[in-house]
This record gives C-alpha cells, structure tokens and sequence, in this order.
C-alpha cells in the first residue's frame, strides 16, 4: 500500500503532540502489549525472570523507549523516503533478533493494537478512523521491513549451515 500525503500529516502532527510523552506513552505501550499477550513477557530477557512489576523495570523502560520512537519516527519518514527509513544495520538487528526470539505474525499484530492503542489514548478527541489507518499503515510497513530482514536472515542462515 502507498502511504499518502494526508496520512502522513495526520502521523506528523498526532507524533509532534506525543513527543513530550514519550516515556510514559513508551511504557503504556509495552504494558498494553504484555496485557494483549502475558506469554510476551517471556521474549524478553529482561522480564522473563523478573516478578517486577514491569512499569517499574529500568531496562524495560529504556527499551519501550526505543521501540516507541523508532516506530514513530519510521511513520514519519515514510512519504519522504519511500520507503522505511532505519540504518540498515539497525534493520538487519532488528530482523536477526526478532528471528531469534521466534517472532511470528500473530506477535507483529498483538504490538500493532498496542500501538495503536497507546496514540489513541495519547491523542483523545483527535483520534479518528483516518488516524488509526495512517499509523496502522505505518506500522504496517515498519513491520514489513523488518519481517523482510528476518526472511534474509533465516535464508543466509540455512544457506550457511548447509
């Protein structure tokens, strides 16, 4: 699908009223994907054999960070870009990891409704259907890329063990 111009001006000014919220938005985030999907919890090291509450977990923390933004700021270069726009070594991680932790398209479905869930929370009255299509577009496409890498990955892998 084509992310439009009228899409990417919801994403920017919906992102730009979010910005200064990042952390909280970041770990509503997260706690929305583990309340969506509790079994999540075990694909992360630093939860996986912990009995923290999560929300008070710093490496959780500087993780929700990460993901929220690099998912955000990804929606935001879409349309200038073409394409989405993250280091290739940063997507050839992301692809590596995610194959490793055994990451299927239902997971990529569970973290599309938190998000989602998350800006509709954090924009209130804003939020309408065309929003919720221009960031699940953006999603969308971030998720493509990165499941694209995990194919590249696991081809280079069997391709190395045979």
């Amino acid at each position: 699908m084509v992310f439009t111009e009228h899409q990417e001006i919801l994403v920017k000014e919906s992102w730009e009223a979010m910005k200064q919220n990042v952390p909280e938005l970041s770990l509503q985030f997260f706690t929305t994907i583990l309340e969506i999907a509790p079994a999540a919890k075990g694909m992360f090291s630093f939860l996986k054999d912990s009995d923290e509450i999560p929300q008070n977990n710093p490496k959780l923390k500087s993780h929700a960070v990460k993901v929220f933004k690099m998912t955000c700021e990804a929606a935001i270069q879409l349309r200038e870009k073409d394409k989405v726009d993250i280091p290739e070594s940063t997507l050839k991680y992301l692809g590596s990891v995610h194959l490793k932790k055994g990451v299927i398209d239902p997971h990529f479905e569970v973290v599309k409704e938190a998000l989602l869930r998350t800006i509709k929370d954090a924009l209130g009255e804003k939020w309408s259907e065309e929003m919720c299509s221009a960031w699940g577009e953006a999603y969308d496409q971030l998720a493509a890329a990165i499941k694209a890498e995990m194919k590249e990955e696991a081809a280079a892998q069997l391709h190395t063990s045979t």
